[in-house]
């Protein structure tokens, strides 16, 4: 007789930033699927609530709450609506994330450079300061969504990639801190994928031809799906990786070899 595997996250409490869309949609569902009560947290609150929605349909425990990751008020609701629906917190995505469109370092404005460092790197010390506290009691973990241009920037994405190198040294460094108190920090780092910011990482027209120009760079010959970047987080916020801490992990088709 055959037997079903047990659900890799089964019983957590899952922030995920950024959830309404792309990357970290497709990481709410896999978490629910693997047996998480999802809290999806977005500044989008009509496709974040469609998405609690549907995951409520399919029989899974989901909160949604708007949140904007760039203040310490709005991070620190999301906590508190968390723990209050569900008693604890025991993993972090933070999935969120800006760009500025790929064009010179010269050409990015000062406000697009302050929204970006705002969203990328300004969150996660609001983040830290709200979740960690639970994380310490659940001995739970976070899993950062950084990029491969983090490790090996692009041109025209100088900036960001700045920001996304700044979120892989704070997942090592809170890795080292945190390890004390048994509290793991890993990282995701994609490659260009398919979501609605395909466009700005491009800073041209989304044609085919011009696909080509960046899926030449990826050995593997195709974009991240999100589905990519759920399954790597699954997997690093679930007991399987109870070993990995100031891990990121490449996923990005052999790009960064």
């Amino acid at each position: 007789m055959s037997t079903q595997p047990s659900a890799r996250l089964q019983g957590k409490t899952a922030i995920i930033t950024g959830a309404a869309s792309g990357f970290g949609r497709s990481t709410a569902m896999s978490f629910a699927r693997e047996g998480a009560q999802v809290v999806v947290a977005d500044l989008q609150a009509e496709a974040g609530q469609a998405l609690v929605s549907e995951l409520q349909l399919q029989g899974h425990p989901a909160l949604f709450v708007q949140c904007d990751v760039s203040r310490e008020d709005s991070v620190r609701a999301l906590v508190r609506a968390t723990v209050a629906a569900f008693g604890k917190l025991d993993v972090l995505v933070n999935n969120a994330g800006t760009t500025h469109r790929n064009k010179p370092a010269l050409d990015v404005t000062s406000e697009e450079f302050d929204r970006m460092f705002a969203v990328n790197v300004k969150s996660l010390y609001w983040m830290t300061q709200a979740a960690v506290p639970h994380l310490k009691a659940a001995k739970g973990n976070m899993v950062n969504v950084a990029s491969t241009t983090g490790v090996r920037p692009g041109p025209g994405l100088t900036w960001y990639s700045a920001s996304k190198a700044a979120m892989i040294n704070l997942t090592k460094g809170l890795g080292l801190e945190l390890a004390r108190d048994q509290v793991r920090v890993n990282a995701v780092c994609p490659m260009i994928g398919e979501t609605a910011m395909l466009e700005q990482f491009m800073g041209m027209p989304d044609t085919p031809d011009n696909r080509q120009r960046f899926l030449a760079r990826i050995p593997l010959g195709r974009f991240t799906r999100p589905e990519d970047v759920a399954e790597a987080v699954v997997y690093l916020a679930s007991d399987a990786a109870s070993f990995l801490t100031g891990v990121c992990l490449d996923v990005d088709g052999g790009r960064n070899i």
